[in-house]
């Protein structure tokens, strides 16, 4: 039965990141028969995989497949709110909790990702880990799951806004004003430096779906 568990939530995560790869695109059709041949798991974890994904509303119904499901205007207007809330309430946790040894990653993370500014694809991934870093660091069962689920919900979204002219050198100084205000163990300046940031982001991406 373990085994079976194990099976499950691996297949979830592997479909999941599939998604988030952007292996799978919104609106295409995922078949159970060829994901089980395409991970190399039985067909039973795959389908217990996708009906949590449904569940989670990563995939949507259509008819009788299942697809990845999109998201309209309202609905990353939406998922933007919850999510500077939510990042931001980590924040301020962090700033109270994070261990000396969570912020020396946290600069590191900063440090390193200067290095792929150029490469807006692989730093869409770091921005990625440094967001997880502070859920961490804020030492909250509940927000971290929480926060999870909002991040899922972010595989939807085709594009990462990091391809935006300009905005991947501006995103890392903002960062460096989150970890900044982490350090001081200042968490109002953590909270409102990280709901900037999500706000900033937010307008990059506004401003790329226009521009379709």
């Amino acid at each position: 039965m373990a085994g079976f568990a194990q099976g499950q939530k691996d297949a979830f995560y592997l479909v999941l990141e599939a998604i988030d790869q952007g292996e799978f695109r919104p609106g295409e059709r995922l078949v159970e028969a060829e994901l089980a041949e395409r991970f190399g798991v039985s067909r039973t974890p795959i389908r217990e995989a996708l009906q949590r994904l449904e569940t989670q509303g990563v995939l949507a119904r259509d008819g009788r497949s299942l697809v990845v499901a999109s998201l309209n205007h309202d609905q990353l207007g939406e998922l933007y709110v919850v999510r500077a809330e939510l990042e931001g309430l980590a924040a301020r946790l962090a700033a109270q909790h994070a261990a000396p040894e969570e912020i020396r990653v946290l600069w590191e993370m900063v440090r390193k990702d200067r290095e792929l500014i150029a490469r807006p694809e692989l730093l869409a991934r770091a921005n990625k880990r440094f967001h997880r870093q502070i859920h961490m660091a804020s030492h909250n069962r509940y927000l971290i799951q929480q926060l999870d689920m909002v991040h899922r919900a972010m595989v939807l979204i085709a594009t990462t806004s990091l391809v935006a002219e300009g905005r991947g050198e501006k995103a890392l100084e903002e960062h460096e004003r989150i970890v900044r205000a982490i350090e001081a163990r200042d968490g109002d300046a953590a909270d409102l430096a990280l709901r900037e940031h999500i706000s900033q982001a937010f307008e990059t991406r506004l401003r790329l779906e226009a521009e379709r």
